[in-house]
């Protein structure tokens, strides 16, 4: 194993096991470590007693079994499995904390990440990623602790023993045979440890091409592609198998060459041994014992093998978690960021200007601004910039040069959950929890009381409606909202973001997915909802904006016009082209309101 995986494995899996913050956790590491010491120490005196056993028997003319050292025999076996099992128990809780504390530490980081990071990310690889990494940590918990240096200390003492009380070629037959084994292990282990990994990459892509097909099951059977996901699944699959095959081909080998070895080694002891129980140089009892003696220490090393197979695996499991955890989110606070206090919520633009690829400008020095308790909307045809303005105002990404100030304050000075904590925003795709309706709603504020979330519910115009489900607001929306209809889960997450309670609300093409008549039933409710709150309404559908305070038109990242809506439609400018082209919509479509008198 590279020096950087082994640095890197113990400083991940060092403050899990000595958690800081936790003396309980600390107090079961060392009360585990202490049962294990105990029965190892048990564990070598077992061979002691079985060779007493064997050599009471064998004595000439016994008339009487040996009780004494078959009674140690067996206590010893029994403490030592008791010991061991203790071991396990006490260890455990630390074992499963230490896979909570990484899991949630990695999901908590993906949060830190910003928008950018997780739009060039799948969400099932992800998923798929941490799931792998939590075991691996769970798995090199217990085989650092409980194999590794336990079958280090056992094999210390055997050989120690050996030398100690028979000829030294016995203590050099196993050495050897450690020593060939280890060295087999470690460089074959090396050799496929690059199956391992390429069979990870294609339990990647099988998670992400499953979890996409899922996500969007009804686009999957609206366009009736069930036949062709299954084959771009199966092709992945597929390549799965293939390195599934290559990765166990070359396990099989690494197994049979270890079992080669561990045979010729236990052989060549145990001829040594009969060869001096013939000359009289050891009775019966010591080729017991020493046989003993091999089987105790061949059997976990056996399983060291296996373990520095596995912690090899395990490595190259925690090898994306490290690349999660390492990579710095984009958007960060600043050192000395304050939290923001909204005091009316008045937000400016100043000179912004954004690119999400600097080869292609989103926001050429766009300027504006929005009184506190004013509305403004910003229009404009599909790609001008208008959602960028959102992400910036949430600070999902940081401008390139300008500014954006709430209430006088640059944002990047602010910390971002409290600037978050005050903007509010019903997008124009709504996407709800796998959860009841009223979870739903009740994201807005978590641990909100029934009576708030039917208030929000009765604004955002859909109590009525959730009263007439068999289950009420007990009712689960399904993934992704796909039980409800397009304006029943527009109007869920306006209830939502009322919940809220925001000083600045956005509106996002907010009510794009309602017919007509729920439309201005709703902006009457948004009205009222936007009273005394600094609105920005995000727009195509130039009838949603009739009241705003000020519009501004954006085409091509820049603003080009400003004004009243009646001003606007008077300049004969880009925003009267655009109501003139509504107005020739079919009525069903697109109905517009007449320009104020």
């Amino acid at each position: 194993m590279p020096e950087y995986s082994w640095r890197r494995l113990l400083a991940t899996v060092w403050p899990h096991v000595w958690p800081k913050d936790s003396a309980a956790l600390r107090t079961r590491v060392v009360g585990a470590l202490v049962l294990l010491i105990s029965a190892k120490l048990i564990n070598i005196l077992i061979p002691f007693f079985l060779k007493a056993v064997v050599d009471g028997l064998g004595q000439q003319g016994a008339l009487i079994i040996p009780l004494g050292a078959v009674l140690a025999y067996g206590g010893a076996r029994l403490g030592s499995a008791l010991f061991a099992n203790l071991r396990d128990a006490v260890f455990a809780r630390v074992g499963y904390h230490a896979g909570r504390l990484l899991a949630l530490r990695t999901y908590k980081h993906l949060f830190q990440h910003s928008l950018g990071y997780h739009l060039q990310r799948r969400t099932g690889e992800l998923a798929r990623a941490i799931e792998r990494g939590v075991k691996a940590l769970s798995f090199l918990l217990r085989v650092a602790l409980f194999n590794l240096i336990p079958t280090l200390f056992e094999f210390t003492l055997v050989i120690g023993i050996l030398l100690a009380r028979y000829p030294w070629s016995f203590a050099l037959i196993t050495f050897l045979t450690i020593v060939s084994y280890g060295t087999f292990t470690i460089m074959t282990t090396e050799w496929r440890s690059k199956f391992r990994r390429q069979m990870n990459i294609e339990d990647n892509q099988v998670g992400a091409q499953s979890v996409d097909g899922l996500i969007n099951y009804e686009t999957v059977k609206s366009f009736t592609n069930e036949e062709f996901e299954a084959r771009r699944l199966d092709a992945s699959l597929e390549r799965y198998e293939l390195a599934a095959e290559r990765s166990e081909i070359s396990l099989a080998t690494l197994n049979a060459g270890q079992a080669a070895i561990i045979a010729i080694g236990i052989t060549v002891i145990m001829v040594e041994a009969a060869r001096r129980v013939v000359t009289g140089e050891l009775t019966v009892g010591d080729v017991v014992l020493v046989n003993a003696f091999i089987l105790q220490l061949y059997q976990p090393l056996n399983f060291l093998g296996v373990a520095y197979r596995e912690i090899k695996q395990a490595v190259i499991d925690l090898e994306n978690i490290d690349g999660i955890l390492v990579l710095p989110p984009e958007i960060q606070d600043a050192q000395h960021a304050r939290t923001y206090r909204p005091k009316g919520g008045t937000v400016r633009f100043d000179a912004v200007s954004f690119a999400y690829d600097r080869r292609r400008s989103i926001l050429d020095r766009v300027s504006f601004s929005i009184p506190a308790g004013r509305k403004l909307a910003i229009v404009g045809p599909s790609g001008a910039g208008k959602s960028t303005i959102v992400r910036l105002l949430f600070r999902f990404y940081d401008v390139q040069d300008g500014r954006v100030l709430v209430d006088g304050q640059d944002v990047r000075d602010l910390t971002q959950i409290s600037l978050r904590q005050a903007i509010g925003v019903v997008p124009q795709d709504t996407v709800l929890f796998n959860d009841t309706i009223e979870a739903n709603i009740a994201y807005g504020r978590p641990g909100a009381p029934r009576a708030a979330i039917i208030e929000a519910a009765q604004t955002a115009q859909i109590h009525h409606f959730i009263e007439t489900l068999p289950d009420g607001y007990d009712t689960v929306v399904g993934e992704r909202g796909l039980k409800l209809s397009g304006g029943e889960k527009q109007r869920v997450a306006i209830a939502r973001v009322m919940l809220k309670d925001p000083a600045i609300l956005i509106l996002d093409e907010a009510t794009s997915a309602l017919d007509t008549r729920t439309e201005q039933a709703l902006q009457e409710a948004l009205g009222r909802a936007a009273e005394g709150r600094t609105t920005l309404v995000i727009a195509h559908r130039l009838s949603t904006v009739v009241d705003a305070d000020t519009i501004v038109v954006i085409e091509g990242g820049r603003v080009v016009e400003r004004g009243t809506y009646a001003a606007l439609l008077q300049t004969e400018g880009p925003f009267a082209e655009m109501w003139r082209r509504q107005q020739q919509a079919p009525p069903d479509m697109e109905p517009m309101a007449q320009p104020a008198e």
